[in-house]
């Protein structure tokens, strides 16, 4: 029979100590200018004349026919 062991070191479980609210909402502030995203420009939108040779696989031509903007 094969042997069942693991090659990565056993789980341990953290204290049973929970986090309160106040510990939490603490560490989000202090998280959050780590995230902040650039502010940039939305990219332009292109002129419906310009987008020719698209082509929709037969599969998927069925949800594109369902969109307002498309079909039905």
């Amino acid at each position: 029979m094969a042997s069942t062991s693991s090659p990565l070191p056993p789980v341990v479980e953290p204290e049973s100590r929970s986090e309160s609210l106040a510990e939490l909402l603490g560490d989000c502030r202090r998280m959050a200018p780590h995230w902040t995203v650039p502010a940039h420009a939305a990219p332009p939108v292109a002129a419906p004349s310009s987008l020719h040779g698209i082509t929709v696989p037969l599969a998927s031509a069925h949800v594109v026919d369902g969109m307002a903007e498309y079909g039905a």
